[in-house]
Parts: C-alpha cells; structure tokens; sequence
C-alpha cells in the first residue's frame, strides 16, 4: 500500500502540483483519509519517504557503480553521470521550485544533493591523477557536469522534443566527455 500511495502521491503531483490535500490523495486512491494516515503521518512524511527513497537509491547506484571491478575508470564516470533512480519523474523544475516555497527543509535537501556529487568527484580527480582526465580545475568541472545534468530536470522541454530523460543523460554525457567537434 505504501508504494501504491508514493505513485498516487508523485501522480497528482505531476498533476496539479505539490500544493494538494491528503483528501484529493485519498480520493486518487480510492481509499479514505483513515486508511491514508495509517501508512503515513502527514502529506510531509509521504514526501520524506520519495526523498529518502530516491537519494538512498541514488547514492547505492553510485556505489556499486564505483565498487565494480569490472568497469574501467572512463565507463565508471559515464555511468555515475547517468544514473537515474527510482521515482525520478518527481524531479522536475515545476516540482522543485514548488518545494522551495512551500517546503523548505524538503528543497534544502533535494538542492544540496543536486549540487553535491562527492562520489563523482573523486571519480574525476582518480582521472586527472592518471591523466585520462584533463587537468582542469575540478570545481569547474563538477559545476559544469553537475548543470549539465541538471537541465534533465526540465522535463517539459525534453518532453516537447520529444527525448527520453535517458536520451538526454546520454547526449549531455557525450558531450561532456567527447566534445561536440567531429574528429578529422
């Protein structure tokens, strides 16, 4: 039931936005309010639960994209640019700049862990050590990967040109790490 409510709670916030009631959630449902709030305390608590969800799964991505011996160092950053957890149709522009406004400490959150990539990081500072990265500052390249990536965040556009969310890691991935210029 608790997964049931997590999509019927990213839903209509694709929806109508994150300004709804657990009534409008419950009718979603088609379960009542009672049955609601026996899984979940509050509308906050069910948004809790799709951060800690969707960051938990994140970073165990990365991990295990970092602890697999079987990648080189290259194939390790690509992957970490490009993952993508669960739920992630929840992080949209829309969506986000609504939790800003009305839920700070959940914005707070979501904000610090877009702008935070530690594990890449160290994944870049590995390939400048060996020389397979150019040695560039690497504040400037975390900042540039980390906006690029962001920009997925902007599902609309992406959704009216018709892109994939995996499409568009990719591309920006390809960019980032080939450059736009053919080789002659």
């Amino acid at each position: 039931m608790k997964t049931r409510i997590i999509h019927a709670f990213i839903e209509e916030t694709r929806n109508n936005g994150i300004k709804f009631t657990m009534d409008d959630l419950s009718k979603r449902l088609g379960i009542s309010k009672r049955t609601l709030y026996e899984h979940f305390s509050s509308k906050v608590d069910i948004l809790d639960s799709i951060l800690d969800l969707t960051l938990h799964e994140f970073d165990e991505q990365t991990r295990m994209i970092i602890d697999n011996p079987d990648l080189t160092l290259p194939e390790k950053i690509r992957k970490a640019i490009v993952v993508i957890p669960k739920y992630n149709e929840f992080y949209d522009l829309r969506i986000i700049e609504q939790l800003k406004r009305s839920y700070p400490a959940q914005w707070e959150r979501v904000n610090r862990e877009l702008n935070q990539w530690d594990d890449l990081k160290g994944l870049l500072e590995e390939g400048i050590r060996t020389g397979i990265i150019k040695d560039w500052n690497i504040d400037l390249l975390m900042k540039l990967i980390i906006g690029a990536s962001n920009t997925t965040l902007d599902r609309q556009f992406f959704l009216e040109h018709s892109i994939s969310l995996t499409e568009a890691h990719e591309s920006i991935v390809d960019v980032l790490l080939t450059g736009i210029m053919n080789e002659k």
